[in-house]
């Protein structure tokens, strides 16, 4: 009788091993398409250099919250905001709001920003001179050749005494609203990347962080003239119009402005770059 039993209830356990390995694995499966379906993939465009490197962070960050970033490297400021236009990606990370107002206005794009990032101070270098006094007259000094990396450029100028805007330029201002002129400074207007490789041939340059630091400057220690850190240059994340409200836009912001990010650009950058939100 007890073998009986024995026998019977072996039989039982045999035909209930199998019924429970196939439960695990479909719960396995349900929890990994489960993942699968709350994951979501974005493609962001960032200039290469510390703003791709803080995506790199911010990836990493998203990822915890089911949102994978894919980063797309660009090696100047035109191109990720006519990708994003275009559908090809879904949000940027590069530009401060006067640079996104002014390609907006010439190009009639329908992005929008939806959360500050960081604040990359545009500085002035020279290879020729160590200090602002030091600049002679007749000095050629190169600048941005976009509209508001431009103006930030000349406001710059003008905060350290060197040149003189016509009242009410400020974010617009070109070369042609400088109103006084003491030491007779040339402008010379350059596509962004050719600013720092322009050191060679001129007295000094203005130029924005991120091209810096690929050159082993840092605008802390190395500039004539720094921007202060109070700056309405202040980049921000940007997406299509369309998108501004998806969960997922929330998502990247949250993940942007986020304690480990801060913590990451003020250990890497050492004062060259200011967490802005």
């Amino acid at each position: 009788m007890k073998r009986l039993i024995l026998a019977a209830t072996g039989l039982l356990l045999a035909l209930a091993a199998p019924a429970q390995a196939q439960t695990q694995a479909q719960t396995q499966t349900q929890t990994q398409t489960q993942t699968q379906t709350q994951t979501q993939t974005i493609k962001v465009g960032a200039t290469s250099g510390p703003h791709a490197q803080i995506l790199e962070v911010v990836k990493a960050n998203a990822a915890k919250d089911g949102l994978d970033i894919q980063i797309v490297e660009f090696t100047e400021y035109i191109q990720p905001n006519a990708a994003l236009a275009a559908g090809d990606l879904e949000a940027n990370s590069y530009q401060h709001l006067p640079f996104l107002k002014a390609q907006i206005d010439a190009r009639g794009y329908d992005i929008v920003p939806v959360g500050k990032t960081t604040l990359f101070p545009i500085a002035v270098y020279s290879k020729r001179h160590k200090t602002v006094a030091d600049l002679p007259a007749g000095a050629s000094i190169s600048i941005p050749n976009d509209p508001s990396n431009g103006a930030r450029s000349l406001l710059l100028l003008e905060s350290a005494g060197l040149i003189k805007l016509k009242p009410g330029a400020g974010i617009k201002a070109t070369p042609l609203d400088i109103v006084d002129n003491p030491k007779k400074l040339k402008i010379v207007e350059l596509e962004s990347p050719q600013l720092v490789h322009s050191l060679d041939d001129v007295d000094a340059s203005a130029v924005n962080t991120n091209y810096a630091l690929e050159a082993k400057l840092n605008p802390v220690k190395d500039s004539l003239i720094l921007e202060s850190p109070q700056s309405q240059y202040t980049c921000e994340i940007v997406v299509r119009k369309k998108d501004a409200d998806q969960p997922w836009v929330k998502k990247l912001v949250a993940a942007y402005q986020s304690p480990v990010v801060k913590e990451f650009i003020q250990t890497k950058f050492n004062g060259a770059a200011v967490p802005g939100w």
